[in-house]
């Protein structure tokens, strides 16, 4: 079986989120979607989620895609979510570099053989988090 790890916050799940969870899921038999707890997003965005926690897991398990759905670590950097889960291939979106860049560090020191790929965006002009979100703030 392989088992397919995502990170994401999913603050307002939009239909960019929806289209990297669908071509996650495509790439191995079990999709496991990683949400961080809301002070270790406000630690990470210096500020905090329009949703909280309890929020975005319920839009996430009504989209109904992810076999799991677990809470991340309360440190940002520390993965020890990662030995818990074991996957084989953990996919980022087109702007998770940071993401990314950290990831395949840990995995390079910690001699994890663990795959690390990024997916390209969906309409990224039309379906990111910012710019869902600027465009929320405006309209009030």
């Amino acid at each position: 079986m392989t088992k397919v790890l995502v990170f994401g916050v999913f603050d307002g799940l939009h239909e960019g989120h929806k289209f990297f969870l669908r071509e996650a899921k495509k790439l191995g038999d079990h999709l496991i979607v990683v949400t961080p707890p809301d002070d270790v997003i406000f630690k990470l965005k210096s500020k905090k989620p329009h949703l909280n926690l309890e929020e975005r897991t319920r839009d996430l398990k009504n989209f109904d895609i992810a076999d799991e759905i677990l809470i991340g670590d309360s440190q940002l950097n520390d993965w020890k979510i990662l030995s818990k889960i074991n996957p084989n291939l953990i996919v980022t979106g087109y702007d998770q570099k940071n993401l990314k860049k950290a990831l395949v560090k840990y995995l390079k020191t910690k001699k994890l053989p663990i795959k690390v790929l990024s997916l390209s965006a969906f309409k990224k002009y039309q379906y990111k988090s910012s710019l869902i979100s600027r465009n929320r703030s405006l309209r009030k």
